[in-house]
Parts: structure tokens; sequence; C-alpha cells
């Protein structure tokens, strides 16, 4: 008896490339850790006589409007990269650079008014309601951070002409996770 030859069988493509699919995941996993720490900020906020605590001062609600429009700006830059990267991939250089520089504004601007709050007396001990700021604002300026090393590496790959789609993806998924969660962080801890 002669043995039944087989189809080879078909290589299909993924539905989501595995490193965007990889991202994605990790977009979730961290949108949670965001949810649980907002979700611990609200009950103590909720329970407290009074927030903030009066020997402590103020987060600049305002001076942190221009930074969160910077940010978002950012994300706005960044499609027009991902459609210019479509269109003719050398042309994505110059919004990819943008978004990274707004991001790095950000960041310096983050960073600068912790020192000034550092300076004030709003430290990670000093009340529930620094150590709230910290830890969540914190946690969101780790993730700023590497999400600009991310599209500073995605830049450095484009420049030499080896940047694919599916990296300039996942590069955009964690900084859009970066621009969208940040507005929801602003309105819940700073107001």
């Amino acid at each position: 008896m002669i043995p039944e030859r087989r189809a080879e069988p078909r290589l299909t493509r993924p539905l989501i490339p595995s490193g965007v699919l990889g991202m994605l995941l990790f977009i979730f996993t961290e949108a949670m850790l965001f949810a649980g720490m907002i979700s611990a900020h609200a009950i103590l906020k909720g329970g407290a006589r009074e927030w903030p605590p009066g020997n402590q001062p103020r987060l600049p609600a305002a001076e942190t409007l221009l930074n969160t429009a910077a940010l978002l700006a950012s994300g706005v830059v960044l499609v027009a990269a991902h459609f210019a990267f479509r269109r003719r991939p050398k042309s994505a250089l110059a919004p990819l650079a943008i978004t990274l520089g707004l991001g790095a504004f950000f960041v310096v601007a983050q960073g600068r008014e912790w020192a000034a709050l550092l300076a004030q007396g709003l430290t990670l001990s000093s009340s529930p309601y620094g150590a709230f700021f910290y830890l969540i604002i914190g946690t969101h300026a780790l993730h700023a951070v590497g999400a600009i090393l991310a599209l500073g590496w995605a830049l450095l790959r484009l420049r030499r002409g080896a940047l694919t789609p599916v990296q300039l993806w996942t590069c955009e998924a964690f900084w859009y996770f970066v621009v969208l969660i940040w507005p929801v962080l602003y309105l819940r801890v700073y107001l």
C-alpha cells in the first residue's frame, strides 16, 4: 500500500503580528496596574476629611496643562509619522523626531515639577497624598521614559532604513498608551 501524500501545511499570516500582540498584552496588564493604583487613590481620597491635606503643597494643575498639551500633541504627530511611513518610510523621520522631542519635553517638565514639589515638602513619606502622587505619576514617568527609548530606537532604525512596519506599530502602541492614560491620571490625581 502506498502511503498517502499529505498536503504541505500553508503558512498563514497572523491576524496581529506577534510584536504588536505582545505589546498589547503588556499594555493591558499595565492598564490594570494603573486601574488598581487609581482605585486605591480614590478610596483613600474619598475617605479623607481633607484632600489634599492642609499642610501639603497643592499640585500645579494649571502649569501641568502645558506638559499635558505637549504629550497629547506628540500623539497627534505620531499619527502623522505613521501615515508618512506608510507612504514613504524616510518621510516619517521628522514627525517621529518631533514626537520624541515632545515626549522628552513632557518628561523634563514633569521632572522640574517634581523638584519644585520636593522643595515645598511633598515627599513619598510626607503623607498618603504625596505617596500616591509619586507612586502613580512616577509609574507613568517610567512608562514615558521607556516609550521614549522605544521611539528613539525606532528613529535610529528608520534612519538606517531598517525599521519595519511591525516595529513601528509596536512602538506606537506603547506611546499611545502613555499618551492616552495621562489624561485619566491628570484628572484623577491633579484635580
